[in-house]
């Protein structure tokens, strides 16, 4: 049985090259794999494409507690580590935080950010991993997506064709691995992660457990094991931890845009 299972974060990218495409989920704090990135950053690469929902801009914490900086804002933050971002929201969707999303926008001055509806993004990374040529689209027609597809008539109307996306590695988020790489979602890691892991060449998955196999039942697996290539389990405390995840609650709280209203 191949070994899945890696020691550290930092092992399961050390393989990560230049130029290489990385697709991640972007649901919250709750379904990125924040350690994969954190373990990028601090790698040698440059000229990466980055593949998501979104990118998340920086938050302030309160006072004595560790708060990430939202996966790959600071892979962004280096200078050549990012040559390209595949994206359906450009900046910050959260207006509370101007200050936040002006860093956004200085940070991602020199990458080209290409915003493309979430829901392309889904349906060229669905391409990819069932092996189609690509998708026709009526979305972008008459816009700046003109220039990166090719447009054709069909029963009289006109599509973009779009070509599927395979990343070279996934960073996927799960609550439980078995050790041949079956996984299972906690609630909203299932919304992009399983999507991410067929269609990625390589998959990575930090998991808050990892159990012996036979330990999941069958008809809980979510992603299948043959999906998954690495697996790491986020220490205790650390994280996307059980343990941090607790206290990310309050500090989601504590994120909420004012509204005069107290609930």
């Amino acid at each position: 049985m191949k070994n899945k299972v890696f020691p550290s974060f930092d092992e399961a990218v050390a393989d990560i090259f230049d130029g290489a495409i990385i697709a991640h989920s972007t649901f919250g704090i709750a379904s990125q794999a924040l350690n994969l990135w954190e373990a990028l950053s601090r790698k040698n690469v440059k000229d990466l494409t980055i593949v998501g929902n979104m990118l998340h801009p920086r938050r302030d914490p309160p006072a004595g507690v560790r708060l990430p900086t939202y996966g790959p804002i600071n892979c962004v933050s280096q200078q050549g580590k990012v040559k390209r971002i595949i994206v359906g929201f450009t900046s910050n969707v959260d207006s509370d935080y101007d200050k936040n999303a002006a860093e956004y926008d200085d940070i991602t001055k020199d990458i080209e950010v290409l915003p493309v509806s979430f829901g392309t993004i889904c349906l060229r990374l669905e391409a990819a991993a069932c092996g189609y040529g690509g998708i026709l689209s009526p979305i972008g027609i008459g816009t700046f997506m003109e220039d990166y597809c090719q447009k054709i008539t069909f029963d009289g109307k006109e599509y973009l064709i779009e070509k599927p996306l395979q990343p070279d590695f996934g960073f996927v988020k799960a609550w439980k691995a078995d050790k041949l790489g079956n996984l299972v979602y906690y609630r909203e890691q299932r919304v992009h992660n399983p999507l991410v892991a067929r269609a990625s060449k390589v998959t990575i998955a930090e998991v808050q457990e990892i159990v012996e196999p036979g330990d999941i039942d069958p008809d809980q697996v979510h992603t299948p094991h043959i999906y998954v290539d690495r697996i790491v389990r986020i220490p205790h405390g650390e994280m996307g931890s059980r343990e941090w995840e607790a206290v990310s609650k309050t500090l989601n709280l504590n994120f909420r845009p004012k509204s005069g209203t107290q609930t």
